[in-house]
């Protein structure tokens, strides 16, 4: 017998569901939708300010980041210390393991580096100076990183706090370092190290200061994309990150994979340490890192742990950072400052990221001529 049961139940005007499956063409296009609509807002926002035209301000961004070669490699060598650090968080967090640590792992293994270049640049070849530096912040970078892991394999330690707590360690000892090496005595900086001799410095290749830095981080880029996609320990890592319970069925050894990926993460920021040092600044600070640890974890998330797809958004990161400062230079007279270069690099990153929940997710809106009883059959 069939009965049809009112109910006071209404079907919402809209809701939201879960994109089971969205084309890599459409979701790119909400994303750049997403730019536009920043750069409208901007432009609105730029107009109310100082009455100048967006059009000059944007070109104004453009040239601080691209408009002569010192500021075009000046970009590049930004963009790849960024894409390191991104790159090196990729594989903890396709498992799931908040590695918020990559700021203090970048640090100790630039505290390696100079280490390597202050107590040995006059005593090794160049060859093996820059392997024993290499190797040395590569184990450091992993040491950091080993530490959390063994906590959360073991004891399941919550990792997001416990890598967080290590960044401040580190800061604390690169602070140690620093004041230990300071030159000259009393400056509280250790200064540019091996200035006279450039030893442990990157060499320039093809004319080209930080071309060394490009080729090193693409070459890492590449590796990690293919280790993550193809490799059996990338299909581990993935399983892991999708349930640890469903990996253990499956066979595979949880803490292992889980100790094993965080040394590779945090050898990866080690190696960022040591181009931070040995091949950009030349020295050591609390200021190497400079945040980037924690910008990478946004990169990180907007390309989905792919790191060919970081290579765009942290251009996109360090254009916005460098154009930024260049129309404060220029249009500082006419009421832009820091702050607002802030508000406008933070309006674009708003939207960038708001972008993302109309690619997971989509609006249903309730049908125009909707039953509004619901019937029940008995």
């Amino acid at each position: 017998m069939t009965k049809e049961v009112k109910t006071n139940a209404k079907i919402p005007l809209v809701r939201i569901a879960k994109r089971t499956n969205i084309s890599r063409f459409k979701s790119w296009g909400v994303r750049i939708i997403a730019v536009i609509i920043a750069l409208l807002i901007n432009a609105i926002v730029i107009y109310s300010i100082t009455n100048l035209n967006p059009i000059e301000v944007y070109k104004s961004m453009f040239l601080g980041a691209f408009g002569t070669s010192r500021r075009l490699w000046s970009t590049v060598k930004e963009v790849a210390f960024l894409l390191c650090i991104s790159v090196a968080l990729a594989p903890a967090f396709k498992m799931r393991f908040w590695n918020i640590g990559a700021e203090g792992q970048v640090l100790v293994g630039g505290i390696a580096t100079a280490a390597c270049m202050i107590y040995l640049g006059d005593t090794l070849s160049t060859p093996l100076l820059f392997l024993v530096m290499v190797l040395a912040s590569i184990v450091a970078g992993a040491v950091w990183g080993l530490i959390p892991a063994l906590f959360k394999a073991n004891w399941n330690t919550n990792e997001t706090l416990f890598t967080l707590m290590m960044n401040y360690i580190a800061i604390q000892l690169t602070s140690y370092f620093v004041a230990k090496w300071e030159n000259p005595y009393g400056s509280n900086t250790v200064g540019i190290i091996n200035k006279t001799t450039k030893a442990g410095w990157f060499p320039s290749l093809f004319g080209k200061e930080y071309m060394l830095n490009v080729i090193i981080v693409l070459a890492l880029t590449i590796i990690v994309f293919l280790y993550l996609k193809f490799s059996k320990q990338g299909y581990e890592i993935a399983v892991v990150g999708e349930s640890e319970n469903t990996a253990r069925y499956a066979g595979i050894n949880v803490k292992k994979v889980i100790i094993r990926t965080m040394a590779i993460s945090g050898a990866l920021c080690g190696i960022a340490g040591f181009i931070g040092v040995s091949g950009a600044s030349h020295t050591i600070s609390t200021n190497t890192a400079g945040g980037r640890g924690f910008t990478a974890i946004i990169i990180a998330w907007l390309a989905k742990f792919n790191t060919l797809t970081m290579i765009l958004i942290s251009t996109l990161i360090v254009f916005l950072d460098q154009g930024a400062k260049q129309i404060v230079s220029d249009f500082s007279k006419l009421g832009i400052n820091d702050n607002v270069a802030d508000i406008l690099k933070g309006i674009i990153l708003f939207f960038i990221l708001g972008s993302e929940f109309f690619v997971n997710y989509r609006l249903v809106f309730r049908h125009k001529h909707a039953h509004e009883d619901n019937k029940v059959t008995e």
